[in-house]
C-alpha cells in the first residue's frame, strides 16, 4: 500500500504508523510519498513509487479534495476558489486515473488479476443545497461524470471505476468548515439518522469498492450518508 499526499514528514510517518497498526493482523506493507495531486510529474513520481516498490498497482483511490472557506454562491464565490478547487479535485482524480490506468494495465499483462479505481465525490453530486459551496458541488459532479466515462471506457479491459459518495463526514476538513453550532445544526436536521457520519464508514465503503465483492459493479456512484438523499422530511 502507497499513502500519498502532500503532507510534512511528522503526519506522513503518523498515517504510515496507522495503516500500519491496524493492518498487522492481515500482514502487508505501507509506504509514503510525497504528492501534489495538482502536478502532473508528481502525480506521475507517486505511480512509479508504487509500481517499483511492490511491481503491480491494483486500487487506485482518489481521495484528495478541498472545501475552501470562501466557497459560495456563483455570485461571490471568488474565482481564484473556483479554480483551485477544480484543480485539486477534478484535475487531480484525471492526474490520477492518468498514470494508475497504464500501471493497472501492465498489471494485468503479468497476470496480476482485474483492477479498481474508486475516485471519491460526495452526495452533493446528487442533490443541491441551499446552503451553498458551488465550486465543491460543480467540482463533485464533474467527478462522478468522468467515472461513469472511465468505467465505461475500461469495462472489457479489466478495469472497474466507481465513483464513492459520503454524507457529511465529521473529517478535520469538516469540523473548520462547520465551525460554529448554527451551522452544524443547520445540516443535522436534514441527516434521518441525526448524526455525522465517521471516517471508518466511509473506509468500508472503500475496501468494498476495492474487492472483489464489487466484481460486477462498474461506473455506479456508492452513497453513504445517514439517508440524506433518500429523504424528504426526516424524523422529529
Amino acid at each position: 500500500m502507497v499513502i500519498a499526499d502532500i503532507v510534512d514528514d511528522a503526519t506522513a510517518d503518523a498515517a504510515v504508523e496507522m495503516v500500519c497498526a491496524d493492518g498487522v493482523e492481515v500482514g502487508g506493507e505501507v509506504s509514503f510519498v510525497r504528492c501534489d495531486v495538482t502536478d502532473e510529474a508528481s502525480v506521475q513520481a507517486a505511480v512509479a513509487h508504487a509500481m517499483e516498490s511492490y511491481g503491480a498497482l491494483h486500487v487506485l483511490y482518489n481521495n484528495a479534495g478541498v472545501m475552501i472557506g470562501d466557497d459560495d454562491d456563483p455570485v461571490a464565490t471568488p474565482l481564484a476558489t473556483y479554480e483551485r478547487t477544480m484543480d485539486i479535485n477534478v484535475k487531480g482524480v484525471l492526474l490520477g486515473c492518468r498514470h494508475a490506468i497504464p500501471a493497472m494495465e501492465q498489471t494485468m499483462a503479468s497476470g496480476g488479476g482485474t483492477c479498481s479505481i474508486i475516485n471519491v465525490a460526495s452526495f452533493v453530486a446528487h442533490m443541491g443545497a441551499a446552503t451553498p459551496q458551488v465550486a465543491y458541488t460543480a467540482s463533485k459532479g464533474a467527478v462522478l461524470a468522468m467515472t461513469r466515462e472511465i468505467a465505461v471506457i475500461y469495462a472489457r479491459r479489466g478495469i472497474r471505476a466507481n465513483s464513492l459518495c459520503p454524507g457529511p463526514i465529521m473529517t478535520p476538513l469538516l469540523a473548520k468548515f462547520l465551525s460554529d453550532d448554527a451551522k452544524r445544526q443547520r445540516r443535522l436536521v436534514h441527516i434521518p439518522m441525526g448524526r455525522f457520519g465517521e471516517a471508518v464508514e466511509i473506509a468500508n465503503g472503500a475496501l468494498f469498492l476495492a474487492s472483489d465483492e464489487s466484481s460486477w459493479m462498474t461506473g455506479q456512484s456508492l452513497i453513504i450518508d445517514g439517508g440524506i438523499t433518500a429523504a424528504y422530511t426526516t424524523p422529529e
